[in-house]
């Protein structure tokens, strides 16, 4: 129970509310992205869906890099565990979010499924995407020997 506690405890910190904080912008800019491709240009759900990650990833990156788990880690390796991160991610939710609305709304037109499953798509990626950045892409385990690590937790 102890160790539940402690990993609970390091996981829910100052870095979650940095990381709703930036996911909020995330989120603004995104949305407008998706659902303006999808439903002003036409654009399918996997076009509008991958645009949109694919360009609030990059500001995503770099807003969590350096606000959120302030991490001084060489860039290219973790961009490259951040970009397989943010793809499994994406193709893990979406994959998820498309049949299982499909399925519940199977009597809906499809523009009103598609939509309802970008809205659970993005909730699905956005706890993967916590975890996979927290517990693999800015890992505290993963710093530089002799990095000067600063904590900003109180025990």
């Amino acid at each position: 129970m102890k160790k539940r506690k402690l990993w609970l405890r390091s996981v829910i910190d100052l870095k979650l509310l940095k990381f709703i904080a930036v996911g909020i912008i995330n989120t603004l800019v995104g949305t407008s992205i998706m659902f303006g491709l999808y439903n002003l240009a036409g654009c399918s759900y996997w076009v509008s869906s991958a645009t949109n990650y694919t360009l609030t990833s990059i500001l995503s990156f770099f807003l969590n890099k350096f606000f959120t788990f302030q991490n001084k880690q060489r860039l290219l390796a973790q961009i490259l565990r951040f970009a397989g991160n943010i793809l499994i991610c994406y193709l893990v939710a979406y994959g998820i979010a498309k049949p299982a609305v499909m399925w519940v709304l199977s009597g809906a037109g499809k523009q009103l499924q598609e939509n309802i499953a970008m809205l659970v798509g993005m909730c699905l990626f956005t706890g993967f995407n916590y975890l996979g950045q927290r517990l693999f892409v800015f890992s505290e385990g993963k710093q530089q020997v002799g990095s000067d690590r600063e904590t900003d937790e109180c025990n």
